[in-house]
């Protein structure tokens, strides 16, 4: 029973450090997160500073596309131009 019990706690603490430091969920900000519409990989997403928007992986049946993070909307997630 000792044995059943330190196994749950240890099982506990190792998944209980799979959570994401400082506010983000994979590569993006929580608020990020948040706007992004379902069916997107978030851990592959990133910012491309050709446009300064959010850009993710596809892995399709043929071939692995890099397509806009969207909101649920639809519309493109970019982040403010400095200027």
């Amino acid at each position: 029973m000792a044995r059943q019990i330190g196994f749950i706690l240890v099982a506990g603490l190792v998944l209980g450090a799979c959570t994401a430091p400082g506010g983000t969920v994979g590569n993006v900000p929580e608020a990020v997160a948040t706007l992004a519409g379902p069916n997107q990989n978030l851990a592959t997403a990133r910012v491309l500073p050709e446009d300064g928007c959010y850009w993710y992986m596809h892995n399709g049946q043929v071939e692995t596309t890099l397509l806009p993070l969207r909101t649920a909307s639809g519309n493109p997630i970019c982040v403010a131009r400095e200027g």
